[in-house]
């Protein structure tokens, strides 16, 4: 059956089942169990999959790396009439990535307190992101430069910007 010929729910569960793949074969292959594709008109234009410990690099979750390959591929910053699929929630830095790539919609399989019982409990984020700056664990401090706001005059005034 062709993705067109499928019902709503059945493109869905399609896309789903393919990020759900995506997070077992990085399993398999020494990853972690995150997979995510972004698809625009009915087809997959990127894919991911959680490539944190096989890069060094703690952003790079699936959604991320789908987000950053999708964005390459389209030459775009936005994810514009896209969905991303991912096998599992996003976690907190991927919701932000994904707000900031505004795509349509976005659709997970398992949930957080599934990610939780497997040893990927994001819980702690959550609450401190809802705590005031200097009442977190992670100690950040403003400090006052005298040239703190003179970017932003400038992009105020630059003409040729790219809203964002």
């Amino acid at each position: 059956m062709t993705i067109q010929a499928m019902s709503e729910d059945e493109r869905h569960e399609h896309f789903l089942r393919e990020a759900v793949r995506l997070a077992r074969e990085s399993v398999s292959s020494g990853g972690g169990p995150f997979g995510a594709v972004v698809v625009r008109g009915g087809e997959i234009i990127a894919s991911g999959t959680n490539r944190v410990t096989s890069d060094s690099d703690p952003t790079a979750h699936a959604e991320v790396v789908a987000i950053r390959s999708a964005c390459e591929a389209l030459s775009s910053f936005q994810l514009e009439n896209c969905d991303v699929y991912s096998s599992t929630e996003p976690c907190p830095m991927c919701m932000a990535a994904l707000y900031w790539a505004r795509p349509n919609r976005v659709f997970f399989a398992s949930g957080r307190e599934d990610a939780a019982k497997a040893g990927f409990d994001d819980q702690f984020i959550y609450d401190e992101l809802a705590r005031a700056t200097d009442a977190r664990d992670l100690d950040m401090r403003r400090v006052a430069v005298e040239e703190a706001g003179s970017e932003f005059a400038e992009w105020d005034a630059c003409e040729g910007r790219t809203e964002y």
